[in-house]
């Protein structure tokens, strides 16, 4: 992460010379100039701090604010019908401690199921709180439509991703590729007849997001690039991980979506998180959103870890 930090620092050193050579060669460009460099000069101040104070995660991410993703993964329809009740439980929890919540983006794949939903959650301590959330989440359990009472198997991804400035992860107008569509969602006639949703694309990484609960094209172009800047931090972070864990092993994994973390057995009554192998036998409460308990036993299990 620090040679991140260090480009990105290069790159505002580049552009405030840029800025101070135009003021010199055009005298009428010389306030603006100033104005830009002033600006510059800020980013790249609160970047040199983040360099100095560890790493950029430790320095500059308040954890106030988190962008949470939630995607069915396999198992059909009962993949997207555990999306939908991940998405409830997390929902429930937030609101219960006072967050602010605020949907972003949402692919729904019939009644009840969510293809893929992303939420944005604000407060207190909120990253500190949900960052172990992200992995694989597996649900065992009979599916309603099933006759025969077999138990199926089903999965669904979560990441918990930092908000992130502009500053923090600058991005490159040059490296995206932008289209506006029309949105297929909910929200009235105005979001089927113009071209209000966006689909961003950063080529550099091949990251694609989009985003359409809002009426603008311009208020979902703010949301898409907040989604992307958090997804390329986090995609810095995941490289920044697999250097240090080929030198230490750690008990709560990397955080890593492919990471199967934790079964909801409800035959059984039971949650299971395979990092600290411990499980819990209320997992109707737990789904209703009481996750304190096992927020509590990952937090004492991360201190033994540090």
């Amino acid at each position: 992460m620090s040679d991140y930090l260090k480009q990105q620092i290069a790159n505002l050193e580049s552009k405030i010379d840029e800025a101070k050579k135009l003021a010199s060669i055009d005298p009428s460009m010389e306030e603006l100039a100033q104005e830009e460099i002033a600006k510059l000069e800020k980013e790249k101040s609160s970047l040199e701090k983040a360099l100095t104070g560890g790493t950029q995660q430790q320095a500059d991410i308040s954890g106030n604010s988190i962008i949470l993703e939630i995607r069915a993964a396999a198992g059909g329809d009962e993949a997207g019908l555990f999306a939908s009740d991940l998405y409830r439980m997390y929902t429930k929890y937030a609101t219960n401690q006072g967050w602010k919540i605020e949907e972003l983006d949402k692919n729904e794949g019939g009644i009840g199921n969510i293809k893929e939903v992303i939420v944005k959650f604000s407060g207190k301590h909120i990253y500190e709180t949900l960052k172990w959330e992200s992995g694989v989440h597996r649900v065992q359990r009979v599916p309603q439509t099933e006759s025969s009472g077999r138990i199926h198997t089903s999965t669904a991804t979560v990441a918990v991703l930092p908000e992130v400035t502009p500053t923090q992860v600058e991005i490159n107008p040059q490296d995206i590729d932008f289209e506006a569509f029309r949105s297929g969602g909910h929200g009235g006639q105005n979001v089927n007849k113009v071209s209000t949703a966006v689909r961003i694309k950063h080529i550099p990484t091949g990251i694609i997001v989009k985003a359409q609960t809002e009426r603008s094209q311009a208020q979902n172009r703010e949301i898409a690039m907040e989604i992307l800047r958090a997804r390329i931090y986090q995609l810095e972070e995941e490289k920044n991980i697999q250097e240090l864990s080929s030198e230490r092993s750690t008990q709560l994994g990397t955080g890593d979506r492919s990471e199967k973390i934790r079964t909801y057995n409800y035959p059984q009554n039971r949650i299971t998180d395979h990092r600290i192998n411990k499980s819990w036998h209320n997992l109707e409460e737990i789904v209703e959103g009481k996750l304190d308990p096992i927020f509590d036993a990952i937090g004492e299990a991360s201190k033994h870890q540090q």
